[in-house]
């Protein structure tokens, strides 16, 4: 898919749901390059009990195509993924702007410490490094990322 056309970002719908985790476990495996053992249904159901309950999900189309969704809270990003053929296209950046707005002036979140592109991603918009740990289900090293939202000089002085 290419660049074009407007993007527009929306609230999760539920009858979304089977597009969104196809979309999910299609630009987690590219990210973190694993295939995800898990089923579909097992998918799905985590992201209703686990995700929903917790965040706001939003869901960015062009036209009639799901090109990325963020899922955070005042003070995490929990998912935030783009699809595939959609990586490097601004979708993310604009997805990550929203959790800034409404966050509570800081935003903590995790990545996998393989996923070089999404740790270059969240530094490019301002994330620290802060902490390295180990994901103990992926067997695999993570990344704590945290930001906090600074003010102008200018704006602080009004």
């Amino acid at each position: 898919m290419n660049g074009a056309g407007a993007l527009r970002i929306a609230a999760f719908e539920p009858q979304h749901m089977d597009a969104l985790v196809r979309l999910w476990r299609a630009s987690f495996e590219h990210g973190v390059g694993i295939t995800d053992p898990h089923p579909l249904a097992g998918q799905i159901s985590f992201f209703e009990q686990t995700v929903l309950p917790e965040h706001a999900v939003r869901v960015a189309w062009r036209g009639d195509t799901m090109v990325g969704f963020l899922a955070s809270n005042a003070e995490s990003v929990s998912q935030l993924y783009v699809r595939v053929d959609c990586i490097g296209q601004g979708i993310g950046a604009q997805l990550l702007q929203r959790a800034k707005d409404a966050s509570a002036g800081s935003l903590w979140l995790y990545t996998f410490a393989r996923n070089a592109r999404a740790r270059r991603f969240y530094a490019r918009h301002g994330f620290v490094d802060v902490k390295h740990g180990f994901e103990p289900f992926w067997r695999l090293e993570d990344v704590r990322f945290e930001w906090t939202r600074t003010v102008d000089r200018g704006q602080a002085a009004r």
